[in-house]
């Protein structure tokens, strides 16, 4: 379903129904001040939702008129959105990009029609670094990374084999692919770690827990998981307890995002280990809003403040956690 609006639409949308709405379509604001057109990966899950509350939220406070477009699961939906976007004539547009390649058109006629593009959360893999002015997001190797330690950790005693399996996010996804590589490069330092099967869980929990059905269906033996988010590891959780076996117990969990569901589950001794995506990020897309439509020059990459929690600090977050 489409949405698109201006601030005073989305907020009444996010704050209603946690965007889960409909707007109606505008044209840019005439009364001088900056327009944004922001295209969202989609609006399921918390993470998401978050990220687009807390962008609604800075828009408003910096007097932005703002278009969101979060209907796009796909990259064909996506690009119709940027090009109805610059057929809009927004001031500068916010991209969440699904996948990483297949954007050089539609950023170039983003560029040829004057209007700067941020990158928001994930990346675009293109040669052409000039077609967006600024990318804002999380590390998500060093977050693959912070996992693979991990689970490097706590098999660190263990004898024999340990065989790992990897529900993957969204395949060709930026996310997917850096926490991929950073998670592989981590658990070299523990060659009895093996991950003996992969797949793609769409960063959805009923993906996780169709993934991780098939991998208990396979290999009755598995010790522990990598999932990509949140999401696919409480749908691996609950694959888990209907196989009758116990997470966190007979099953180790690493995960990433860090959403309230996440921690909660965490703090239920439900998964082992959670590294933080913050999506939380508005003000900081905003300012870069204000610097790229003043054509000033904006930083090439803006990287989010996060971190890692275990069952204590899951706890101890879980009242304030705003997602």
């Amino acid at each position: 379903m489409r949405r698109t609006s201006t601030v005073l639409a989305m907020l009444t949308a996010v704050f209603c129904s946690a965007c889960g709405g409909t707007g109606t379509e505008s044209a840019p604001a005439d009364d001088g001040s900056v327009s944004l057109g922001f295209v969202q990966v989609g609006s399921d899950g918390a993470w998401h939702r978050a990220n687009t509350r807390s962008i609604v939220q800075a828009a408003a406070t910096a007097g932005v008129a703002l278009d969101v477009r979060d209907d796009g699961r796909t990259q064909e939906q996506q690009i119709a959105d940027l090009r109805d976007l610059i057929a809009r004539g927004v001031d500068v547009l916010a991209l969440s990009p699904v996948v990483e390649s297949g954007w050089d058109g539609v950023l170039q006629q983003a560029k040829d029609a004057g209007i700067p593009v941020i990158l928001t959360d994930r990346a675009v893999d293109t040669t052409d670094t000039s077609l967006y002015v600024s990318a804002l997001g999380s590390d998500f190797t060093a977050q693959g990374r912070k996992a693979g330690e991990w689970m490097v950790g706590r098999f660190r005693d263990t004898t024999g084999p340990v065989k790992v399996v990897e529900i993957e996010g969204t395949t060709g996804s930026a996310a997917a692919n850096g926490r991929l590589a950073g998670f592989h490069t981590a658990i070299k330092a523990a060659p009895h770690l093996e991950v003996i099967a992969s797949r793609d869980g769409d960063f959805s929990r009923e993906g996780g827990q169709k993934v991780m059905a098939g991998f208990l269906t396979k290999y009755p033996d598995i010790d522990a998981v990598y999932a990509h988010n949140d999401e696919e590891g409480i749908g691996a959780v609950a694959a888990i307890e209907a196989a009758g076996k116990k997470p966190g117990k007979d099953i180790a969990l690493v995960t990433v995002d860090a959403s309230r569901d996440g921690l909660t589950a965490l703090a239920a001794g439900k998964l082992d280990f959670v590294v933080e995506c913050n999506p939380l990020f508005g003000p900081q897309l905003l300012d870069l809003v204000a610097k790229a439509a003043a054509g000033e020059t904006t930083p090439r990459h803006v990287p989010v403040t996060e971190t890692v929690f275990d069952a204590e600090a899951a706890r101890k977050a879980l009242p304030t956690r705003e997602y």
